[in-house]
């Protein structure tokens, strides 16, 4: 039996839409021409730190002890998960703290503090953040919020999808990008559930492949590095629970190249005047990148974050687009 159930799921909602309204799915008639299908953004960039995570923050800290609200919460993260930590906590007046990487991006990083976490900076990436919350978790006796192991938290990523299925009962193909999987987890939950012929693909960067090269073996491979700028999908070790979920449901991955994601980038400023994250571009990266296989079917994206590291604008704004339209 997996850890998260669609009834999990369901009983989530009222939790995230208290806090959180529910975002975007719209149709872009400028990438279904270019793509030869119908395809929706689901538009969680639009989320009020930026990123779909904030729906399992929410719905986590809610359901938190008085015992675990008083210790305070603790997380590593690139951004994105702290973001959620601390939007919800300041909610709930819990201390909230978040380790993140050394030179991480420095955008998400001041977001995490605006938002009331203590940000402590630690490591070379995502992974070594992690081993550094897991020991102050032990020493100060913190409630530790793991990224991705947390049935809440993937509970409440699931209503993203359950949002999906309401406008759009039936997507052939859903793409979700991958950093530990708590999305794509999320969404094939709810898609297995309310129609099983939808395909549910995660999308990983071709230089941070840890969940893509397990997920294809059947175990779990930690990689010797995540060499991404989509720093959302930039982790070493998958995560065990999300993995064994994404063994039994989700039904193939993808891999893109850097230069790929900073296409799929470019081609959604273009057309639809919406920034995306290094992650939350990686949907249309795969899409193109399947399109021909793809062709008359209806598509949903996840563009999971808008939070991009403005320092990589340049190399987006020079690479093109998708079909290297100047």
């Amino acid at each position: 039996m997996l850890p998260v159930t669609y009834d999990d799921v369901l009983a989530a909602v009222p939790r995230v839409r208290k806090d959180l309204s529910p975002t975007p799915l719209l149709e872009w008639p400028g990438l279904s021409q270019l793509l030869g299908l119908r395809f929706f953004l689901k538009h969680e960039n639009h989320q009020p730190v930026g990123a779909f995570k904030v729906r399992g923050g929410v719905n986590l800290v809610s359901q938190l002890s008085a015992a675990e609200r008083q210790a305070g919460i603790i997380g590593s993260s690139t951004g994105n998960h702290g973001q959620s930590l601390a939007f919800a906590a300041v909610r709930h007046d819990i201390p909230c703290t978040i380790v993140a990487p050394a030179r991480n991006n420095a955008d998400k990083v001041r977001a995490m503090r605006q938002r009331g976490a203590t940000v402590i900076e630690h490591g070379r990436d995502f992974d070594e953040a992690r081993e550094e919350t897991e020991r102050l978790a032990q020493v100060e006796g913190y409630r530790y919020v793991h990224s991705a192991n947390e049935p809440l938290l993937i509970a409440g990523v699931g209503t993203m999808a359950h949002e999906i299925f309401e406008t759009l009962p039936a997507p052939d193909v859903i793409f979700v990008p991958i950093g530990l999987g708590s999305g794509v987890c999320g969404t094939a939950i709810v898609a297995k559930h309310l129609r099983p012929a939808t395909k549910v693909i995660g999308v990983q960067s071709e230089r941070a492949a840890a969940v893509a090269n397990s997920w294809q073996s059947g175990t779990i491979q930690p990689a010797p590095s995540a060499e991404t700028w989509a720093e959302g999908m930039a982790t070493r070790v998958p995560a065990t629970m999300t993995f064994e979920i994404m063994r039994q449901l989700m039904d193939d991955v993808v891999l893109v190249s850097e230069e790929e994601l900073r296409q799929a980038a470019l081609e959604i400023l273009r057309q639809t005047h919406n920034l995306a994250e290094g992650a939350g571009a990686a949907t249309l990266a795969a899409a193109w990148k399947l399109r021909e296989q793809l062709a008359q079917q209806t598509v949903v994206g996840i563009l999971s974050g808008g939070n991009l590291d403005l320092r990589e604008l340049p190399a987006i704004l020079a690479s093109g687009g998708l079909g290297g339209v100047g």
